[in-house]
């Protein structure tokens, strides 16, 4: 396939499809994070202890909206891989593969086991506060932690064949457009975390992941016009 064979209206319709999908996940992340800490409280504690009064019903649709959102989301993705492939097989198979594991890891593997275990936290402090985090701490390292580390292998891969292949000309975007990438707008949401503590402030930290996807979405669909162009396809683009 080469530039002339690109399919800009599918890739532009992924793009808008991945802004749908990011959305639905920011929005449950917010649900989830969406408190405040409790001061008094220290280490994993602390950071627990905003997640005491989250209502059984938020808990739900923060779960079930990363359910649905996040391989929507990674399902999308493969408008980046559209973009790579023609240009470099290798970056594109990296690309490819990092789809794969965030496919099938994000979501049932990191994101739904997070609210699980927000869920044992919370139940086990009503129960038996003594063994509470004790409990909660082993759940996360059986049944979140695996998953993690194996969604996070991917996710490194992704970026780094998204990244390499943006700055090296891989592509008919502009080269500096390497900055749309999810851990770009990840890194920027995160210094949210030098304002004073405050229910928005720690809804949107918790939301990191998904602001960085819909950060790529929307900066490589508002420049997807001018790649067209780069590629020969401008009139093709709708």
């Amino acid at each position: 396939m080469t530039d002339t064979d690109m399919n800009w209206p599918r890739i532009r319709h992924l793009m808008k499809l991945g802004i749908c999908g990011a959305l639905m996940v920011l929005v449950g992340d917010m649900l989830l994070g969406w408190g405040v800490h409790d001061i008094t409280k220290s280490g994993m504690e602390g950071f627990l202890s905003a997640y005491l009064n989250l209502p059984d019903g938020r808990i739900f649709w923060s779960s079930f909206l990363g359910f649905i959102g996040i391989p929507l989301e990674a399902l999308c993705y493969s408008a980046i891989y559209r973009i790579i492939k023609p240009h470099s097989e290798r970056h594109a198979h990296l690309y490819r593969a990092g789809i794969l594991g965030t496919l099938a890891f994000a979501g049932c593997d990191v994101h739904v086991p997070c609210l699980a275990s927000v869920f044992v936290y919370k139940y086990m402090m009503a129960a038996d506060p003594s063994s509470a985090l004790d409990v909660c701490v082993r759940f996360g390292l059986y049944f979140l932690l695996p998953g993690m580390i194996v969604f996070f292998t991917f996710w490194i891969a992704l970026h780094i064949a998204q990244i390499s292949a943006f700055s090296k000309g891989l592509t008919p975007y502009p080269k500096w457009c390497w900055v749309f990438c999810p851990a770009v707008g990840m890194a920027a949401t995160m210094l949210a975390k030098l304002l004073p503590e405050s229910c928005f402030r720690n809804a949107l930290t918790a939301a990191w992941i998904s602001i960085g996807n819909l950060w790529m979405f929307v900066g490589l669909l508002a420049m997807s016009r001018k790649a067209a162009v780069q590629s020969g396809q401008g009139l093709a683009v709708r």
